[in-house]
């Protein structure tokens, strides 16, 4: 299948490295102008310079913003496909988890993604065409012991991009989540390492962690983010406009259910 963005315009967020950066490239191979999202300047102008290397001709947007604190509802005057994939992740125990801890992950993994939403839905739903896209987890459904917070939040995005979707109901715009499984980034070897043995080579960390901490994956090895990649292609497609308020698995059959 040949998907065809040319002329249209998606914002990629927590896009200068991992699954966002995946994203952003794959977009970009498809002919949207991509805007690359990160905090600090630097981060974005490295981003940015590696997507033009993998793809020569890409027309590419620098956005330098922290989107959690808000400042992001105003990042682009107008765009037609939005991706929310800013996130942040780490380990704690579950009762260990500070009240600020709790708010802090809502802030930034649901709050900033739903302030987007606000902001980018109506012109889309004016303009009858567009697509917001909300990377979620496996770990909205199968909630991590070791990270109860991170688990909660992305089952928000859930609730979230399906309300959207009824929101936007009729319109010619779709809104749909992307549950990512493990998947392969630099912050998830850290995260492997971590659970398992610093001292391990990392494909034996990676054997190790998937036997201990995801043994139900069909899988068995972490997804690389390309893979998700394709998926959020496809979703921002043409060819996916029956595709609407859905959770779409990306996650190598960790979930154990015969449900999208």
């Amino acid at each position: 299948m040949q998907v065809n963005l040319t002329g249209r315009t998606a914002l990629v967020t927590g896009s200068t490295q991992g699954i966002g950066a995946a994203i952003a490239t794959a977009l970009a191979r498809s002919g949207a102008t991509v805007a690359v999202n990160g905090r600090t300047s630097d981060s974005v102008t490295a981003a940015v310079k590696r997507l033009r290397a993998e793809v020569p001709d890409a027309e590419v947007v620098p956005v330098a913003a922290d989107i959690a604190t808000g400042e992001g509802a105003e990042l682009l005057p107008e765009v037609d496909i939005l991706v929310n994939n800013l996130g942040i992740f780490e380990p704690r125990p579950a009762l260990e988890i500070t009240d600020e801890e709790w708010r802090r992950y809502f802030e930034v993994n649901v709050l900033a993604a739903v302030r987007l939403t606000r902001a980018y839905l109506p012109g889309m739903t004016g303009r009858g065409w567009g697509r917001v896209q909300y990377i979620a987890s496996d770990s909205a459904v199968v909630i991590p012991a070791e990270m109860i917070h991170y688990g909660m939040s992305k089952t928000a995005l859930l609730a979230v991009s399906r309300g959207f979707a009824k929101e936007a109901a009729g319109t010619g715009v779709t809104v749909n989540a992307v549950i990512a499984g493990p998947t392969h980034t630099g912050g998830v070897e850290d995260f492997v390492h971590e659970l398992v043995d610093r001292d391990l080579a990392w494909d034996e960390a990676q054997r190790v962690f998937m036997r201990r901490h995801r043994p139900q994956s069909l899988l068995q090895r972490l997804i690389e983010p390309e893979e998700i990649a394709h998926m959020v292609v496809y979703l921002s497609s043409p060819q996916a406009s029956a595709t609407t308020g859905a959770a779409v698995r990306v996650d190598g059959g960790y979930v154990d259910s015969i449900l999208p």
